[in-house]
């Protein structure tokens, strides 16, 4: 009985992870991304803004989600799941669906973003955000509201997702998470990165994860990581996910 529930439970999170990265339907990119119609490859990766699935950060950036949500349920680490920069919701609803598909009910996903887009950069105060035109794209900004519908169409949308609506250096001091088992970073910006690592990494116990989306091709977030990580003396073994995002467990 035991094997064929885990059957069950990994089809629903292969089906669920394959429409919100809308492979299931070969969902076309928007041309902004620079890619004109869908190709898996990119799909795969995350190379491409989908024109209307519920993430851009790929397949294999969604599995990797999933694996860290199975690891710290079945070592029982203790926290919760929180994004911070989630689009239209995508990647947070994959975690949400590992919650359900494990019935799990003394978790939360916390889903942080302005719901407005990126914020200007403030090259004065983080030079390695000087020339950042992430606030410029309208692409990016997505309601709140909409995010709430995207959960809903999962039947995702309950009590153990909170969102979170605010600049992070606003949001972040006051989140209402005692514990994080998995932090996932997705900010596309020094200060955006750096904000939720000040105020939440010493909130994951050990075994917990930390991912960054965007480590490998966004020069500023991944400075704002090893700035923070050489400034706390922190040494931790960073794993590629996909060429372009990374994660490591806390040591």
């Amino acid at each position: 009985m035991s094997n064929y529930i885990q059957v069950i439970r990994d089809r629903y999170l292969k089906v669920v992870a394959a429409t919100l990265d809308g492979s299931i339907y070969e969902d076309p990119p928007l041309p902004s991304s620079g890619a004109t119609v869908y190709d898996a490859n990119l799909r795969t990766h995350g190379w491409d803004w989908p024109s209307r699935a519920f993430t851009m950060v790929g397949s294999k950036r969604l599995e990797n989600v999933r694996k860290l949500m199975e690891s710290v349920i079945g070592e029982r680490v203790p926290g919760d799941f929180v994004e911070t920069g989630v689009w239209r919701g995508g990647a947070s609803i994959m975690a949400r669906a590992v919650l359900e598909a494990y019935c799990v009910k003394d978790r939360r996903v916390y889903a942080c973003d302005s719901f407005e887009g990126l914020p200007p950069p403030d090259p004065e105060k983080y030079p390695a955000d000087s020339g950042s035109t992430f606030h410029a794209y309208p692409e990016l900004s997505v309601s709140i509201e909409a995010v709430k519908t995207n959960f809903a169409k999962f039947d995702l949308l309950d009590e153990q997702v909170v969102f979170v609506k605010g600049w992070f250096r606003d949001t972040m001091p006051t989140l209402p998470c005692k514990q994080v088992a998995v932090l996932r970073l997705d900010g596309d910006m020094y200060e955006s990165t750096m904000d939720p690592l000040i105020h939440l990494y010493d909130r994951i116990p050990k075994g917990g994860w930390v991912i960054v989306d965007d480590y490998n091709v966004v020069p500023a977030a991944k400075k704002a990581v090893n700035d923070f990580l050489e400034g706390r003396g922190i040494a931790v073994n960073m794993t590629e996910i996909d060429g372009v995002g990374v994660f490591f467990r806390v040591p």
